[in-house]
C-alpha cells in the first residue's frame, strides 16, 4: 500500500474527482467510489487529503488552471487579434464533458463560496482576455468589453447546447458541417468591417 500511495498522486485524485463531477455533479465526489475507480483503498486518499472538501477544492483548482493557463497555452502566441479570437474558440474545450463540468461547478457555486470564487475568476480572466483581443482590433475599452461579453456569452451558450442538445452541434473539426458552423460564428463575432479595422487596411 505504501508504494501505491506514493505512485498515486494528489493530481490523480483531482482528475478522478473532475471526471466524477462531469458525470453527475459535485455530489459524485465521494471517497469510497473514487477509491474503487482508482483501484486503491481509502488509505490512499487520506495520504493526500484530510477530507472530501480538500479534494473537491483541489479538483476545482485543477479545473481553473485548465480553463485559464491551459487555455492560453493552447491558443499560443498569436499577434493578429482576429486570429487570436478565432483560436480562442477553436482551441477552447467546448466538448460535452467540458459542458457538464462547467454547469456542475456553476451549480455548486450557489452553495459553496470557494467554488463560486473559482468560477468567477475563470469567467473574469476569459472576459479580460477577450476584451484585450477586441481592443487590439482598434476598439475603445467600452466597445471592446461589449464585444467580449457577447463572445463569452456565445461560448457559454455553446456549452449549454452541448449539454442540453448534444446532437445539434457538429463535433468533428474536419467535417464540412463543423467548418460551416465555425465560419458563421466568426462572421458574427469578428467584425471585419469595423471602422478601426477598415482604417488599418486603408
Amino acid at each position: 500500500m505504501t508504494a501505491t500511495k506514493k505512485t498515486l498522486s494528489a493530481d490523480d485524485w483531482a482528475v478522478a474527482a473532475l471526471d466524477a463531477i462531469a458525470e453527475g455533479g459535485v455530489e459524485m465526489v465521494a471517497v469510497e467510489p473514487l477509491a474503487r475507480r482508482l483501484g486503491v483503498t481509502k488509505g490512499s486518499f487520506y495520504w493526500h487529503f484530510p477530507n472530501r472538501e480538500a479534494l473537491l477544492y483541489s479538483a476545482a483548482a485543477k479545473w481553473e488552471a485548465q480553463e485559464t493557463e491551459g487555455m492560453l497555452a493552447r491558443i499560443g502566441e498569436e499577434t493578429d487579434a482576429r486570429r487570436r479570437i478565432h483560436r480562442t474558440f477553436t482551441k477552447v474545450d467546448a466538448s460535452q464533458r467540458a459542458s457538464r463540468l462547467y454547469f456542475a461547478l456553476a451549480a455548486a457555486a450557489a452553495k459553496d463560496k470557494h467554488i463560486a470564487q473559482v468560477v468567477e475568476r475563470v469567467a473574469q480572466q476569459r472576459l479580460e482576455y477577450m476584451t484585450e483581443c477586441y481592443v487590439a482590433l482598434g476598439m475603445d475599452d467600452e466597445e471592446a468589453k461589449r464585444w467580449a461579453i457577447t463572445a463569452y456569452s456565445v461560448y457559454l451558450g455553446i456549452l449549454q447546447v452541448r449539454r442540453d442538445l448534444p446532437d445539434s452541434l457538429p463535433e468533428e473539426p474536419e467535417s464540412e458541417e463543423y467548418q460551416a458552423y465555425m465560419a458563421h460564428m466568426f462572421a458574427t463575432l469578428i467584425p471585419e468591417m469595423h471602422p478601426a479595422i477598415k482604417s488599418q487596411v486603408a
